[in-house]
């Protein structure tokens, strides 16, 4: 059956989300966390210009499932812990009390007490981050990246063609965008020195992500499909894993990035629906090798997101530094988490899967300053004709991303950060 929520025609009688180029259409609707000055956070879903408040819409009896209110908390923790099922049918009523000639919000009165102007408002973390994995999911950012290190015969590490390769980082230092990042201290060492000093990072980088938020938890001790992987995620962020490059690779070997990842990782703070996405999967890559069963995806698995990342230098101007897609990921989110869970791992609502860097084939379109500027060995010529090879103090990075549909576009906000310079030491 037809998900009418998806129809291109659909409009709405907030007339800044029937707006040409408008990011947040009736057609997408993600979910956010949002407050006012003197107010507390609650949950709210961007449409146009404006938020509608879905706390209040549930006071008012126009929004509820069976059991305890979902809105109620200053996060979308209970609306994620409940089955699919209700997931689509508030995106369903949700589309309907939107909708253009929609009698149940004709009274201007109820109108105005549920709606907030976007830009009067504050925007918190969406969810509680339960646990957070990131991946190696782009084969051209792994090519890149091992081509810088190992050299283009030994680019790719033997497993990667078989197995989604993550490691386990921080939940507890992933922010909402907006959130200052503070450049890390850790032991350095370059190729000569003969032992590692301490200092602030060198090589403050970012990364270009899609996150994934798992809204179906799985038991320990079960595996599950890639099919069962895909139903189980709510919805879709911007990610930066902000990257620390000298100090990891002083640190990785044997057991991977530690200080050098744990620092920041920023998210968009509107969680895109998987629901609001699904015109837009597109296949995957074929597999250069075969996979095994569970990681063998029927279908689109991949999403068709245009992607951008811009930076700013304090006091100077915007330069759009790097435009890539998330539809040529090797890897989707649902193969990701289906290897997670392979081995008998518990998945919680709330965890968050990074896609890791998120990078093209062509130059210009490398998710990471890494790629871009080939390890600093190519400086980065910014539009105020000031170079980087890394990202310094003062920076702004924003990541922007969006799917184009027929005559409308869904939009995932900004996921922006600025560094700030080093704690200093305490010792």
């Amino acid at each position: 059956m037809p998900d009418e929520s998806h129809d291109p025609a659909r409009r709405s009688w907030i007339e800044s989300a029937n707006a040409p180029g408008c990011l947040f259409p009736i057609q997408n609707l993600p979910f956010g966390v949002f407050s006012r000055a003197g107010e507390m956070p609650r949950p709210g879903v961007a449409i146009g210009d404006e938020i509608l408040d879905l706390a209040a819409l549930e006071r008012a009896g126009l929004l509820a499932l069976d059991g305890a209110p979902v809105f109620a908390a200053p996060a979308l923790d209970a609306l994620m812990r409940r089955p699919r099922a209700d997931w689509l049918a508030v995106r369903a009523r949700l589309s309907g009390l939107l909708s253009a000639g929609e009698p149940a919000l004709r009274d201007a009165h109820a109108r105005d007490a549920m709606r907030v102007d976007r830009a009067t408002a504050r925007l918190h973390m969406p969810f509680t981050v339960a646990g957070f994995t990131d991946f190696y999911a782009s084969r051209e950012h792994a090519t890149n990246v091992g081509t810088l290190f190992r050299g283009p015969e030994k680019a790719l590490p033997p497993n990667w063609l078989h197995i989604p390769i993550g490691y386990n980082g921080r939940a507890s230092s992933v922010v909402v965008s907006g959130t200052p990042v503070r450049r890390p201290l850790g032991q350095l060492k370059g190729a000569e020195d003969p032992a590692p000093r301490l200092g602030p990072c060198e090589k403050l980088d970012f990364e270009l992500e899609l996150g994934a938020i798992i809204g179906t938890a799985s038991p320990m001790g079960q595996p599950i499909t890639t099919a069962a992987a895909r139903e189980a995620i709510f919805g879709y962020v911007l990610l930066n894993d902000w990257s620390a490059r000298d100090i990891q690779m002083w640190e990785y070997q044997p057991l991977g990035p530690f200080q050098s990842k744990a620092f920041a990782t920023s998210i968009s703070p509107w969680i895109v629906t998987a629901a609001a996405l699904e015109p837009f999967r597109v296949p995957g890559p074929e597999p250069a090798l075969p996979l095994l069963p569970y990681l063998r995806e029927d279908g689109s698995g991949n999403l068709d997101i245009e992607l951008e990342v811009s930076l700013t230098p304090q006091g100077g101007a915007e330069s759009v530094i790097c435009r890539s897609n998330a539809r040529g990921l090797y890897y989707s989110a649902a193969q990701q988490l289906a290897h997670h869970a392979l081995g008998g791992c518990p998945m919680s609502s709330g965890d968050l899967l990074g896609s890791g860097t998120i990078s093209g084939a062509g130059r210009g379109s490398e998710g990471s300053m890494l790629e871009l500027t080939r390890n600093g060995a190519e400086p980065l010529r910014l539009a105020d004709g000031t170079e980087r090879r890394f990202l310094a103090d003062g920076d702004r990075v924003a990541l922007t991303g969006w799917c184009t549909g027929q005559g409308y576009r869904i939009g995932f906000g900004t996921c922006e950060g600025t560094v700030l310079p080093a704690a200093a030491p305490v010792w």
